[in-house]
């Protein structure tokens, strides 16, 4: 099977910059050039003309929880609540429109306290209100943290006695439990939580896989698996549901697990699956004042900087385990605290193993990765994968805690471009939606919903940011011979758009809709 485009612009994202026209045959490109050599080539090729429009190597989601976007679509959305009452009458309402039978899980994703009219997380009460007959789970936006009612708290087997996990916290006001819980404590507690059936599952998946599909990616990111994963993952490969490509990162205690499960995937696609790496989270989250910072949060008592997860020897033995399993580390770093805990972990394996840099180990996030930091993270060869996105989502809110001149420093793309760092772009769905396009104007822009313009130094071209999610993306999957750019040999992963990302002003680089995305030669979605 053939396919010839021709009649618009095509940016190959390789030196050359454009081509006339692009030869797909048998789901990877043939030839890329003029038209006029690669229709005398195409014989009965089918040819589309671009009309006008953009074709583009298609997005590479850098980071994201592929499950969590599927299991958000079965739970009742709360990021558009302004208030606790609004947050009730969600919950109230999923649970009428959905028929949820008495004793059976409820949870609700997205909320963020931020956002709320009373700056403060919902509590146990709250959800007590909405019913005493459903256990109920809230998940903070950020997915660091959330909340439990009554119900909920009884069936985990959570008292006021239960101490909280090192590295988490348990809400607690008068001896009583608030419901509230942050980082491991909160992550130990909602893998607890039962799934929902199966064939809902897989249903979402398949939902979940158009929802990235129609933002332009055909990578996406398992970004956290646990064991409790095996068995969807396992239904999804044999009845061939996944279309688009996953590439799986569990955790160091999953590893063992995960690769005795799925040994064809291991570094390789099997059905659409890979087992990329491992995932360690070193830290929480900046708006929820949970990231581990060298220096104190705006008016923190006591001198509060945030805290860590694991300690020195966990992470240093976190790497050493995936370089034994020639495995590619992950690590969640938000504050620059953790970011220097990474780094020196790194130079410390380098020392003992002087190729440990060849695993190309990922700082996900990176989000107060400083200018300071990035001579050892280049020298290291450590990839950051920004979630630039926060300069608009919450970067007023950064301002409230870190003060202008740390804020400013979020997502520092334009430092990491001055010193030659290859970066990644990524929105941690469901945390956001996987829209590649209006991140890439959150890059070039820095401005956040207040219209403040937010380290303007670290503004970026588009055609920078452009590179960051499509050739940069492929290489930090060890896939730079098979996608981000187009170039005769690759796999013909596509994406066709209504305006060139490359000529339009900054402001309109978020107006740009997805019309089309091609996996391997086949169309996945079309507006």
């Amino acid at each position: 099977m053939k396919t010839l485009y021709y009649g618009g612009t095509i940016h190959t994202m390789e030196a050359d910059g454009q081509a006339e026209a692009l030869l797909v045959e048998n789901g990877v490109i043939a030839a890329v050039g003029s038209y006029e050599r690669l229709h005398a080539r195409a014989g009965n090729a089918a040819e589309i003309d671009l009309d006008g429009r953009v074709l583009l190597p298609a997005f590479l989601d850098a980071h994201s929880h592929f499950s969590g976007a599927a299991y958000a679509m079965l739970q009742a959305p709360l990021g558009e609540a302004v208030n606790f009452a609004e947050i009730e009458q969600a919950l109230t309402r999923f649970i009428a429109d959905n028929r949820v039978p008495a004793g059976q899980w409820v949870v609700g994703t997205g909320y963020d306290q931020n956002a709320l009219a009373e700056q403060r997380h919902p509590t146990r009460a709250l959800l007590d209100r909405v019913s005493a007959d459903h256990p109920i789970m809230l998940v903070h936006q950020s997915g660091h943290m959330g909340v439990f009612n009554t119900l909920a708290l009884e069936q985990l087997g959570v008292t006021p006695d239960t101490p909280a996990p090192e590295g988490g916290a348990i809400g607690r006001e008068n001896g009583e439990l608030t419901g509230y819980m942050e980082e491991n404590a909160f992550l130990q507690y909602q893998q607890q939580v039962p799934s929902p059936d199966l064939a809902d599952l897989l249903d979402a998946c398949r939902r979940a896989q158009m929802l990235y599909a129609s933002y332009g990616i055909t990578t996406v990111q398992e970004g956290m698996m646990p064991e409790s994963l095996i068995g969807l993952y396992q239904a999804l490969i044999e009845h061939r549901l996944l279309e688009l490509d996953v590439v799986a990162y569990p955790g160091v205690d999953a590893l063992d697990a995960v690769g005795a499960a799925f040994p064809e995937a291991v570094r390789r696609y099997d059905r659409h699956f890979k087992l990329g790496g491992c995932k360690m989270f070193l830290d929480g989250s900046p708006q929820g004042r949970t990231a581990w910072l060298r220096a104190p949060y705006e008016d923190a008592p006591d001198g509060y900087c945030g805290y860590p997860t694991m300690t020195d020897e966990a992470v240093l033995q976190a790497l050493t385990t995936a370089y034994r399993s020639g495995l590619q580390p992950l690590a969640h770093c938000n504050g620059d605290a953790a970011a220097a805990q990474y780094l020196a972990a790194i130079a410390a394996a380098e020392r003992a193993r002087p190729d440990f840099r060849e695993l190309r180990p990922v700082m996900i996030h990176a989000q107060l990765l400083a200018p300071d930091q990035m001579d050892e993270a280049a020298r290291l060869g450590v990839i950051p994968s920004f979630f630039v996105a926060h300069v608009y989502q919450w970067g007023d809110v950064h301002i409230r805690n870190l003060g202008m001149e740390r804020a400013a420093c979020i997502s520092a793309a334009g430092s990491a471009l001055a010193h030659g760092i290859p970066f990644t772009f990524h929105q941690d769905t469901p945390v956001l939606p996987p829209d590649m396009l209006h991140t890439i104007w959150c890059a070039a822009a820095r401005e956040t919903k207040d219209g403040v313009a937010l380290g303007a130094e670290e503004r970026i071209s588009a055609a920078d940011a452009l590179r960051a999610v499509t050739v940069n993306a492929a290489y930090q999957y060890f896939e730079e011979a098979r996608k981000g750019s187009l170039r005769p040999g690759k796999t013909a992963d596509l994406v066709l758009l209504d305006a060139d990302p490359l000529a339009v002003p900054v402001e309109r680089l978020r107006d740009i809709r997805v019309l089309e995305t091609v996996k391997a030669g086949e169309t996945v979605f079309r507006a």
